[in-house]
């Protein structure tokens, strides 16, 4: 029993870690209906100016998200005003999909350029060290991470119920031409949501980085992952982003210590191949918005 709550325990940590990575990529879909194929990429610069700003300045890499969560929102926030917003109206919606795939291969080559393709570790500062509760022990990380994590859907959901800003963004996502009659700049509210949710990413890149490695393609892992929580909990959906990353971490982790760890991926998606089957939407999923994160 007590293998069985560690495993469980591990799970849960891991999902935060998913959950972290996921928010972003969810409200950009959610608001902007834009599939963020550069997303990973995003959190893999984030990662890389964690590194720097940690070895190069003696920072403490949770420290670093002061300057990394505003130069991921600016990155953000200008992908979207200068790239995506223009291809809006295209007629065919694969253009913008393209764009992404372009922002993610142009990023990852830029990185080659500067870095190399060597595999680089922020110092941990202790945070791969373990704290224990009873008999579980628990890596402080990844504690930290699913904390905020929690925290972070929480701020984003009082953000969209209760300013004023948040409720522009929920109108969009609701229905952009209504939005826009009562007065609502559309174009403005898809540049802060695209900031926000590459600013959520660049969080999610300091608190990642001082426990895995960093390299150009660090962030394809995690988007793969991200894309499955995000469909699984419902497209658009910050709650149903956070619960399915819980599900995924645990089944993530269940399958590595009890069926075995190459199989863990295969028990991933077979998971989620049912859920769609059963539940196409996702857990919880309706019509693609935001619109049940209201009070």
């Amino acid at each position: 029993m007590e293998t069985f709550l560690q495993v469980a325990v591990n799970g849960l940590m891991l999902g935060g870690l998913f959950a972290i990575v996921a928010v972003g990529l969810t409200l950009i879909f959610g608001i902007v209906k834009v599939i963020n194929f550069a997303h990973g990429e995003f959190l893999m610069v984030g990662m890389y100016a964690t590194f720097l700003l940690t070895t190069g300045l003696g920072m403490h890499p949770y420290v670093t998200a002061a300057a990394v969560v505003p130069i991921l929102f600016v990155i953000g926030a200008l992908t979207q005003r200068f790239i995506i917003q223009p291809l809006l109206a295209a007629h065919d919606e694969h253009i913008q999909i393209f764009a992404t795939v372009g922002i993610s291969t142009a990023l990852i080559n830029l990185a080659l350029l500067l870095f190399g393709a060597d595999i680089m570790s922020t110092p941990s500062y202790g945070l791969r060290s373990s704290i224990e509760i009873g008999s579980v022990r628990i890596l402080t990380g990844q504690a930290v991470i699913f904390v905020a994590a929690s925290v972070l859907v929480f701020g984003l959901h009082l953000f969209m119920s209760r300013t004023l800003w948040g409720r522009a963004i929920r109108a969009v996502a609701q229905n952009r031409a209504a939005a826009q009659l009562m007065g609502i700049n559309v174009d403005r509210v898809y540049v802060l949501t695209f900031g926000i949710g590459a600013a959520c990413v660049g969080l999610a890149a300091s608190l990642v980085a001082p426990l895995y490695p960093t390299s150009p393609t660090t962030g394809t892992y995690f988007v793969l992952t991200a894309f499955v929580v995000v469909v699984l909990g419902g497209l658009g959906s910050l709650g149903g982003a956070f619960v399915g990353a819980m599900v995924i971490g645990l089944i993530d982790s269940l399958a590595g210590f009890y069926i075995g760890s190459d199989l863990r991926e295969v028990a991933v998606f077979a998971v989620f191949l049912l859920i769609l089957i059963l539940k196409p939407s996702g857990l919880f999923g309706k019509q693609l918005n935001l619109s049940h994160v209201s009070p």
